[in-house]
């Protein structure tokens, strides 16, 4: 049974993956992740505005004490030509390099364009396989055009491009008026995969104390239908790599991923819960489906049942929307 696939243009022996999370910033939880059969581990993303937070108390650090010392003014370099990020990243990243033979991908998460990007060259110089480029952006700007919210993403991924030779995937959102045109256009600003999708965290109200709290709430299998639905129109029309993440809890959700088109699907929350040795019993039960089907390896049912390939291409459209509504009938 061949399991493995192609993602970022990194061989893997298997499509399930760890994504981003608390996990795997814990060396060992990695190494288990390797060990229950992980084709590849996103490590947690690291924070424009940690980045951010690291410059500003080098800048003052830079500049104290420049006015008593005449020579200090020439002999520090300008912030801008001075780059760090949090160093603890970039050592998990070259532990994890050490401890490990899959490919570790590092994540970075950002709002804006800026010199922050440059802390990709960084992670890069730090040993990576690859980068996800997590961009966690809600604009609230009532005058603020969607045609300058994807110019956003643009300039952030063309920023980042342009500082590594790193395959790059971008997570983002389903927030868009064409799904299908904003992947298009992430294409030719230099994607090489795509992470749909980011599952934005949602505020909630305290009645008791009137606060807005924030909590989070772990994914159920019902939020693989989204990706589900995007990674199969886009199968074939996109030649970016296309991961599938959000709702994967059991080899079934997986499978369907695979299916409808996604070179690799990763999962959070049912480790979360479970713990790294679930990859291994996902892995077996999707063996065992493959085998009752008679399917040799992940290529051979990879897009079968995307918009293109699928025997009723109307089901991923409006068309199955109104065919639903017109024949449900109440209990």
């Amino acid at each position: 049974m061949d399991l493995s696939t192609t993602y970022l243009g990194l061989k893997l022996r298997s499509p399930l993956m760890p994504s981003a999370s608390p996990l795997t910033r814990e060396l060992d939880e990695i190494k288990r992740a390797e060990d229950a059969g992980a084709g590849a581990v996103v490590l947690p993303s690291v924070f424009e505005e940690q980045i951010r937070h690291e410059n500003a108390e080098l800048d003052a650090m830079l500049e104290k004490g420049t006015e008593s010392y005449a020579e200090a003014l020439s002999y520090f370099p300008q912030v801008s030509e001075y780059r760090v990020g949090p160093d603890e990243y970039l050592e998990l990243i070259q532990q994890a390099k050490r401890a490990v033979r899959l490919p570790v991908i590092a994540s970075l998460n950002g709002t804006s364009v800026g010199g922050w990007t440059e802390y990709a060259r960084q992670i890069q110089q730090a040993g990576a396989d690859a980068l996800e480029l997590n961009i966690y952006y809600i604009p609230t700007d009532p005058d603020l055009p969607g045609a300058e919210v994807e110019k956003t993403y643009l300039d952030i991924l063309r920023r980042v491009k342009a500082a590594v030779t790193l395959p790059v995937a971008v997570k983002l959102g389903p927030y868009f008026s064409n799904m299908a045109h904003m992947a298009r256009q992430l294409e030719a600003a230099g994607a090489d995969g795509l992470v749909l999708f980011n599952r934005f965290y949602q505020p909630d109200i305290d009645l008791e104390n009137l606060e807005v709290e924030h909590s989070i709430l772990l994914s159920t299998p019902q939020a693989r239908r989204l990706p589900l639905r995007w990674i199969a129109i886009l199968y074939g029309r996109v030649k970016t790599s296309l991961a599938a993440t959000s709702g994967i809890h059991t080899a079934y959700d997986a499978l369907k991923m695979l299916m409808a088109g996604a070179d690799v699907t990763m999962l959070c929350s049912v480790l979360l819960r479970k713990g790294m040795a679930q990859i291994a019993v996902i892995e077996q039960e999707m063996k065992r489906w493959m085998e009752e089907h008679e399917y040799a390896s992940v290529a051979e049912l990879q897009g079968s049942m995307s918009q293109l390939k699928c025997p009723d291409p109307t089901a991923f459209e409006r068309a199955q929307y109104m065919r639903l509504i017109s024949t449900w009938k109440p209990a």
